[in-house]
């Protein structure tokens, strides 16, 4: 690793912790009955994460909403998925416990029997596309803009856009800080949101700094149009935006 690119993960790992703090501080009620804040308890692979950033500056930041529960809230890595961050990330490391668990949704770090499927749609293409995790980390980066999962009663999963206003507002606060924090260190060309949410909440945080915004298709298997070859359509969507990934090394 350059020594630039120790000093860029340096400063991001600072980042990431204050912002794991903060956001710990914070309070949700019903019909929250759950939060796990995986770069607490998974800090050791969310760091490694951070270790493959490379040099700087970024093409495209790619940016997600919040973990998903068979993802980045088991390994600590945005939509991260067992098999790829193992196989092709080469990450790897001991995660913890929240502090609460949901007996529905067990954190069982690596040894997780399940796939986030938005997870191995998306690192999936990476690996297609550029071969090796560096030759992708030379280009892009991928973050979530919240790190927090939130779980009802019942264990179903309940995204950040649909917390009551005042939570809201302080849990963006602290996100907003961060991707502000974050852009300025990577640089990027264009912040491309992996669905509308995180699209929005770029232009709300980052709108007056002359950045560009795009938006891709989200990969999970919830969209019915993610469905029907995602990565086709997002490769589509980035080339409208601009972006030449180019030919698959398939």
């Amino acid at each position: 690793m350059q020594q630039d690119a120790i000093v860029i993960a340096r400063q991001l790992k600072t980042i990431y912790r204050e912002l794991s703090h903060a956001v710990d501080g914070l309070s949700f009620g019903p019909p929250t009955a759950c939060v796990y804040n995986p770069l607490d308890y998974a800090r050791n692979p969310a760091e490694q994460y951070l270790d493959r950033v490379g040099g700087v500056p970024k093409e495209v930041l790619f940016l997600g909403m919040n973990p998903g529960p068979w993802g980045m809230a088991q390994t600590g890595v945005p939509f991260g998925t067992v098999s790829f961050v193992r196989d092709w990330l080469e990450i790897e490391g001991p995660v913890g416990k929240p502090r609460e668990e949901h007996p529905k949704r067990p954190i069982q770090g690596f040894t997780v029997g399940r796939e986030e499927v938005s997870g191995s749609r998306l690192w999936g293409w990476a690996r297609d596309r550029f071969g090796s995790p560096d030759r992708f980390f030379q280009r892009f980066f991928v973050a979530n803009y919240c790190p927090l999962v939130f779980m009802e009663a019942s264990g179903r999963n309940r995204t950040p856009d649909k917390l009551p206003t005042a939570e809201r507002k302080e849990l963006y606060r602290h996100c907003d800080q961060t991707l502000r924090r974050v852009v300025k260190i990577l640089e990027p060309d264009l912040i491309v949101g992996i669905g509308k949410f995180a699209e929005d909440r770029a232009r709300s945080a980052l709108g007056a700094t002359g950045i560009r915004f795009g938006r891709i298709l989200h990969p999970s298997p919830a969209s019915p149009a993610a469905n029907r070859g995602w990565s086709v359509q997002a490769e589509g969507q980035l080339a409208a935006l601009g972006i030449d990934v180019g030919a698959s090394l398939d």
